[in-house]
């Protein structure tokens, strides 16, 4: 017991040590801080595929009372915005290929006559289609204002009824905004970016400089030595989370629907398995350049794997498969669920296993590769 206590004792004075060397710079206090809320803040404006402004151009053939109250319909929705009005169909490719307008409407001369006649009455819809999320979002609008145009037309003008009607519920984000689930995302994917660099400096700052070897021949073992520089990133990690939370909760104000001990249970066990992989990169780089480089080497393919931007039924079985080695998988799951959906660690528990097999292979790994590193 006395032996055990003896070596809790150390490691928390490395720990201290660590908190020192990252906190004792007030420039470094300041990065670990202020870039977490800048960029949470400039991801909940920025990273939407929300489509609040749709520039469109008219061709207007037909000029009778439906397709004035069509048009209106358009322009009363606050996010079509008429940019131009054509007068031949000539005019409709300069005014896409130019970029003036996402979409152009184009009704034809025989759009009234047509529809009261009972006939169907085509609405010719042109959209710039290089940005594909944008053009596939206006689309949708589209068919959403023509759907409410035609349902209001049977009825007014005694036509039969649409033969079927959908109605519409979106469960935990009820106004489909994009930040609501980018945001929670981000609480792991931000807060995974410091703690993996952080972890990746740890033992590469001790050789570049030249501490490591007065490291060495203190009373601290390998193991103590790792156990030691683990904490203070997991710590900061969970913080740098918070922040992002508190963004999220009081910038944006999307509400938390789970409880807070079980997001940040699965939070700690992501950490965990972040610094796994921090440690075994930090073990395996000489220079603290190296180890930055490194890190970033797998930042990127750590968050385009995680499935916050794409989902990942979207991506080729060979990488569905590399993302099950990807503690940000599991874990932007595991936040999205809880902070939306409210559920409890029974619900969470396929994203909770992986992420400890990660941690239990990742940090054994980055053990003995530190202890190789040593012999």
């Amino acid at each position: 017991m006395t032996a055990l206590l003896q070596s809790l004792l150390r490691i928390a004075f490395l720990w201290r040590k660590e908190f020192l060397a990252i906190l004792k710079d007030p420039s470094s206090r300041v990065i670990l801080v202020a870039p977490v809320i800048m960029q949470s803040i400039v991801f909940g404006y920025v990273a939407t595929y929300d489509l609040r402004d749709v520039p469109y151009a008219l061709l207007d053939q037909s000029g009778g009372g439906a397709a004035r109250e069509l048009v209106a319909r358009f322009d009363g929705t606050g996010v079509f915005r008429r940019v131009a009005t054509l007068r031949s169909e000539a005019d409709i490719a300069p005014a896409i290929e130019r970029q003036g307008a996402l979409v152009a409407l184009h009704i034809g001369p025989r759009f009234e006559v047509q529809l009261q006649a009972g006939e169907s009455a085509p609405l010719q819809v042109i959209l710039d289609a290089r940005n594909s999320n944008t053009a596939g979002s206006a689309a949708r609008f589209v068919t959403s204002v023509v759907s409410d145009f035609n349902r209001d037309w049977r009825a007014s003008h005694g036509g039969p009824p649409a033969p079927l009607s959908v109605e519409t519920r979106a469960w935990f984000n009820p106004n489909l905004e994009t930040r609501w689930y980018i945001l929670p995302g981000l609480i792991a994917g931000i807060s995974m970016l410091q703690t993996l660099l952080l972890t990746a400096l740890s033992v590469s700052r001790e050789r570049e400089q030249g501490t490591f070897d007065q490291l060495l021949v203190t009373p601290l073992t390998p193991l103590e030595i790792m156990a030691g520089k683990a904490l203070p990133p997991v710590v900061i990690g969970l913080v740098q989370a918070t922040l992002v939370l508190l963004v999220a909760r009081l910038w944006f104000h999307i509400p938390l629907a789970g409880a807070l001990p079980t997001l940040y249970a699965g939070l700690a066990l992501f950490t965990l398995a972040c610094v796994g992989i921090g440690l075994s990169v930090s073990a395996l780089s000489a220079t603290m350049q190296q180890a930055t480089l490194y890190s970033f080497v797998l930042v990127m393919p750590m968050m385009l794997l995680s499935g916050l931007a794409t989902p990942i039924s979207n991506m080729p079985r060979a990488l569905q498969i590399a993302t099950l080695a990807n503690p940000l998988r599991f874990a932007v799951n595991l936040v999205q669920r809880v902070y939306l959906e409210g559920v409890g660690l029974a619900d969470i528990w396929g994203q909770l296993v992986p992420m400890l097999l990660i941690a239990a292979i990742t940090l054994p790994l980055a053990s003995w590769l530190f202890r190789h590193k040593l012999t």
